[in-house]
């Protein structure tokens, strides 16, 4: 074999391994139906009422670039709930954002707010849910549209992890990680319909 064939051959190599690795070791190649088992996520119950947040986003390199803490609440009338969520930043920005979400057969969400661009799909499974979506950046960010894939994990006690990924052209130059409670002391109040026909598990 040529050096040039053997160049060839071990960069196609490389590639197949990265495409390896991204379909079945990465934070994308996580499924909804992986979080089958466990406690059932049932976004009318753990995204209703007020909860605290607070998390950190790391920058390209894998470095913590913001730190911020949030307030956010859920309302739900049927299958259609709103998520109001008010962020303060480290460096003295707040932001806000409202999210609707719809909730669909066999556990699909639709989500959609002013900055999101088009529709975000996604679907609860157990104790997952997951949201792919494009995010347009703020005109002082530089206003860009990145992808992101969104994870939620519920906890036993009711708390939710949550990771997110943003990437430009398939390359990540931001990552998010952070936790949502419900505030302590709060009345939770069932949302109508909770028991309807809808199934939020996995079939």
């Amino acid at each position: 074999m040529t050096p040039l064939l053997s160049a060839f051959a071990g960069a196609l190599i490389v590639i197949c391994l990265i495409a390896l690795r991204s379909r079945y070791a990465s934070f994308q190649a996580q499924r909804p139906g992986d979080y089958a088992s466990g406690p059932i996520f049932d976004l009318r119950r753990h995204l209703n009422g007020p909860m605290a947040c607070e998390g950190v986003i790391f920058g390209p390199t894998g470095r913590v670039t913001s730190r911020f803490v949030a307030d956010m609440e859920g309302r739900w009338d049927g299958s259609t709930g709103t998520l109001s969520e008010v962020f303060r930043y480290d460096s003295g920005s707040v932001q806000h954002r409202a999210w609707t979400l719809a909730l669909g057969e066999g556990g699909k969400i639709t989500a959609t707010a002013p900055d999101v661009v088009g529709p975000g799909e996604g679907r609860v499974a157990g104790s997952g849910v997951m949201l792919r979506y494009s995010i347009q950046l703020t005109p002082e960010a530089g206003g860009h549209v990145l992808n992101v894939v969104d994870w939620m994990y519920l906890m036993g006690n009711g708390t939710i992890m949550n990771r997110s990924q943003f990437r430009k052209f398939g390359i990540k130059v931001a990552e998010l990680v952070a936790t949502m409670r419900p505030v302590e002391g709060r009345v939770e109040k069932p949302s109508s319909q909770a028991s309807g026909p809808m199934s939020l598990a996995a079939e």
